[in-house]
């Protein structure tokens, strides 16, 4: 297995759920506040409607596709490790706002990554945008370094 740009032990730009959750579970308070500020940056500053659009098409396509219990498991994992009782110290770190634009950012990564090619590329981009801006491997094509 080879190390990717950020020293993951991920083949480099492997899109996987399981890397996702990874590295959902070590982002510090950091991380969640950069993926709040993708979330504002992607969603409230007018991209909301391509983003809800994007998630109705991938929740369509997932349940179409019979991976709906999937879907809903992750979707538990996911506030397991952001918003339950049990939830991670950086998630609790930066609970409130900054909080919950973090995690919707990382329902609709998690969403894009479910639903794969089940939607268009633009659809799946849509959805992990937000993220990429605390995880950039998500959308390694947007997120080079300027020169």
């Amino acid at each position: 297995m080879s190390v990717d740009a950020e020293g993951y032990g991920f083949p480099e730009h492997q899109k996987t759920l399981s890397r996702l959750i990874e590295d959902i579970r070590v982002l510090s308070p950091a991380g969640v506040e950069r993926a709040a500020q993708g979330w504002d940056r992607h969603a409230r500053l007018g991209g909301l409607e391509e983003i809800h659009k994007a998630e109705k098409a991938a929740v369509h396509a997932i349940e179409k596709a019979d991976r709906g219990a999937a879907w809903d498991e992750v979707r538990r994992n996911l506030f397991g490790l952001t918003e339950s009782g049990n939830s991670l110290v950086s998630w609790k770190a930066e609970h409130g706002e900054i909080g919950h634009k973090g995690e919707d950012a990382a329902f609709m990564a998690a969403l894009g990554l479910v639903a794969g090619n089940l939607i268009s590329k633009e659809q799946q981009a849509a959805l992990l945008r937000p993220m990429s801006e605390a995880l950039p491997w998500l959308l390694p094509e947007e997120n080079q370094p300027v020169a």
